[in-house]
């Protein structure tokens, strides 16, 4: 693990630094990449070129508590994976209405969003498989849980979660949940992912696209 405290230029910079923590996974060919898109893409397509392994994307749905969307109560995941912050819930006094109504509309936008990646490809065989789940960052692992969850599954041989930069406490609880977890960075004090990159702008759907496109032509022109 990296001890220096430092900021990513922008994700793609993150993904190299995140694929040197990976490189004992080069060249298997049990190893699959799942992307948290939009913003893990970008990240996971560096680990996929230097690892040679081919990339796709787990959509993962952040649930956002009432008048605070950026606060997450839980998540939603492909497969139907849901995890709660049950605390959380009871602390702020959100009804099983609230919850109920945003589950709906994050599954309309996960729907949306795997129709848009996809484009009716099913998701790569995992039954078996080391699947390694990317993300640039983590701060509560909510969206992470869900797709750990989800994977699990589809019985894969074993799941690791692999991040550029996180929060030390939510680096320390996946330990627990999944069979290996990879932080390249967990600076003290943390915040927020965002503030660990210079360049932090949002990745659009084109864009991950683009760089899945990219990804599937890599693979299918290695001997």
């Amino acid at each position: 693990m990296i001890n220096r405290e430092f900021r990513f230029r922008d994700r793609t910079e993150a993904g190299r630094v995140l694929a040197g923590e990976l490189d004992r996974y080069a060249g298997r060919d049990d190893v699959v990449l799942l992307a948290l898109p939009r913003g893990g893409v970008p990240v996971a397509r560096e680990v996929a070129k230097a690892l040679g392994a081919p990339l796709d994307v787990f959509v993962v749905r952040k649930l956002g508590v009432p008048g605070h969307r950026e606060l997450a109560m839980g998540a939603v995941a492909s497969g139907g994976a849901l995890v709660l912050d049950e605390r959380l819930i009871r602390s702020l006094g959100i009804t099983k209405a609230e919850i109920q109504e945003t589950i709906a509309a994050e599954m309309r936008e996960l729907e949306r969003r795997e129709r848009a990646y996809r484009d009716g490809r099913d998701l790569p065989e995992l039954t078996g498989k080391t699947v390694i789940l990317v993300d640039d960052g983590l701060a509560t692992g909510s969206t992470m849980r869900a797709a750990a969850l989800a994977v699990r599954r589809h019985h894969p041989a074993r799941i690791v979660v692999a991040v550029p930069v996180a929060a030390a406490e939510t680096c320390d609880e996946f330990r627990g949940e999944v069979d290996e977890i990879i932080c390249a960075v967990t600076p003290r004090p943390f915040h927020a992912v965002g503030l660990w990159y210079d360049d932090f702008s949002q990745t659009s759907d084109e864009e991950v696209r683009e760089l899945l496109a990219q990804a599937a032509e890599r693979v299918e022109g290695t001997p």
